[in-house]
């Protein structure tokens, strides 16, 4: 049987952060994502829109609608990062609202 990155938080029983580059095509992509992880039987813990386009038209619109269409919480905006240490890009996210989920 084939293995999926999918099956570590399934064995692990752990929720799932869902990290959605922000380019074209991110908002289908994100709903088929999720659409998978409910599938799998997981829980979506929350979500974060990391800018892999730095020059995407109609960024803010996008991620309005990512809002308006999950509903778990965003965790944080990763804009295009020069330093991607786990420190800088820790910065850009607010954890709290999925603390203590299971």
């Amino acid at each position: 049987s084939r293995q999926t990155l999918a099956d570590l938080p399934k064995q692990l029983k752990v929720p799932v952060v869902l990290v959605i580059g922000m380019k074209l095509g991110c908002i289908s992509h994100a709903l088929l994502t999720v659409e998978a992880i409910v599938k799998d039987g997981l829980r979506l813990a929350g979500w974060v829109a990391n800018r892999v386009d730095p020059d995407m038209s109609c960024y803010q619109e996008n991620l309005d609608t990512l809002k308006g269409m999950l509903s778990a919480p965003l965790l944080g905006e990763i804009p295009m990062l020069e330093d991607i240490s786990p420190e800088n890009v820790a910065s850009y996210l607010d954890i709290d609202p999925i603390v203590g989920c299971s």
